[in-house]
């Protein structure tokens, strides 16, 4: 017996049917214990966000110790079966699994399912997928059902060919967000994306884009939201300005070393103002005709979590191939920089870094990185994830071992997780407190 796993649609139909007797029982009896669910919040009840009071982010200021966690601690280190090929969301799920915000979210179980049938309800399996890969259970979990619903409703990514881990990631972020509805309170008034879900509060970022014309210098912004930034690299068929200094220096947590190209390179090309040239001429809104102009990326708004995708996989008319150029990223990010209200800190494109920058609203700590070894045709996705502070782990399917720093930082790269150091709540704390010291 090969021992691979297999679907059986008689099985899958005896099991649906068992499930829907047994809802129907629950139904029935849920009136007998309604008046006890009414007076006591449990499983499912509508996941609501913590707006903090004042009383309350005293008690942070005045309580800034957190409980510590021993360094044997392995409850969330769990392997995960291929399925065939399935490694590009292995590693995704893994990264997704290690995200601090949507971990607590998940297993404090206050999903409420409102879809008409609730399994086929992606949040209702990440809710069940969480649970699993943190019951302690050491042996690997079979992730069988998330893969069904990965085909139901990403039709794309369906069958056991290889697939883009990228493209999955954003495949799985659309649907939970499809799915989330239920668990939106309605609140839209810091989220560009106009939803409160649980995944936009967490992934979505505004992405501002400013064209300016080059007769009158008029301004046009348009704000869009974003779930992570695909940044192009050096030996694409693009033009890449290559931004790395001449020497040996530090800058923004990273060691620039002579020829090898960093995270901030990538960034700094992606927010440098372009030039559309003649050929792609505007009608300005202020001059009202049609001119050349420049157009600059700039971050409106930071996500919680940033995701930075590395375009390795180059798709052209002429050829199809992987770029392996090796890109220095850092264990900690500051994207203040890149940031629109930064702008004039730009002179000629170039940013200007700030000596003494105290703002650690925009600073990020790296928790998952994706790589993928192999070339276009034949491959495999791998991941290592932060388990702990400094504590790290390769995510290799069924298999976990432990990483040192030094791995996760040299290895290749394809999709980098950073989370704030900061969140909202934290900063208006430091806010608040700043100004009752003045």
């Amino acid at each position: 017996m090969c021992k691979d796993y297999i679907y059986d649609k008689d099985i899958e139909q005896i099991a649906k049917e068992e499930r829907g007797e047994a809802l129907k029982l629950q139904a029935s009896t849920s009136t007998e214990i309604s008046h006890q669910q009414c007076s006591k919040p449990g499983p499912g009840e509508k996941f609501l966000t913590w707006e903090t009071t004042k009383p309350e982010l005293e008690l942070l200021g005045h309580n800034p110790r957190r409980r510590r966690i021993a360094s044997s601690f392995t409850i969330g280190l769990r392997g995960l079966i291929n399925l065939g090929n399935t490694c590009f969301m292995n590693c995704i799920v893994q990264a997704l699994t290690h995200t601090p915000i949507l971990r607590d979210f998940f297993l404090s179980d206050r999903h409420r399912c409102e879809m008409p049938s609730p399994e086929l309800c992606l949040v209702c399996e990440m809710s069940s997928l969480f649970r699993e890969l943190y019951s302690g259970n050491p042996s690997p979990h079979v992730p069988y059902k998330l893969l069904h619903l990965v085909w139901i409703h990403a039709r794309h990514l369906a069958g056991y060919r290889q697939q883009d881990a990228h493209e999955f990631l954003i495949a799985a972020l659309d649907v939970l967000h499809r799915h989330c509805k239920g668990d939106d309170v309605g609140k839209a008034a810091n989220n560009p994306n106009h939803c409160n879900c649980i995944i936009d509060q967490i992934f979505t970022g505004g992405l501002q884009s400013d064209v300016t014309c080059q007769a009158c210098h008029g301004v046009s912004t348009t704000i869009d939201p974003c779930w992570d930034i695909s940044l192009d690299l050096p030996g694409s068929c693009t033009s890449f300005w290559p931004m790395s200094p001449g020497r040996e220096s530090s800058v923004n947590g990273e060691s620039h070393i002579p020829g090898i190209t960093t995270l901030m390179d990538c960034l700094r090309r992606f927010t440098r103002p372009e030039h559309l040239g003649s050929s792609a001429k505007i009608k300005c809104g202020s001059c009202q005709s049609y001119q050349e102009s420049t157009k600059q990326l700039t971050m409106n708004k930071l996500p919680v979590v940033a995701c930075f995708h590395f375009k390795r996989f180059e798709h052209s008319a002429k050829q199809r191939r992987k770029i392996t150029t090796y890109i220095s990223f850092p264990l900690e990010l500051d994207m203040t920089p890149f940031m629109a209200s930064s702008k004039e800190n730009r002179i000629n494109g170039q940013l200007q870094l700030p000596t003494n920058s105290g703002n650690n609203e925009n600073k990020y700590s790296l928790f998952a990185v994706v790589n993928h070894q192999g070339t276009l045709e034949s491959g495999h996705y791998t991941s290592f994830i932060r388990h702990q502070k400094d504590q790290w782990f390769k995510c290799d399917d069924a298999v976990i071992t432990k990483a040192s720093i030094k791995d996760v930082l040299d290895s290749e790269g394809y999709l980098l997780f950073y989370h704030k150091q900061v969140l909202d709540h934290e900063s208006e704390k430091v806010k608040e407190m700043n100004t009752q010291a003045y």
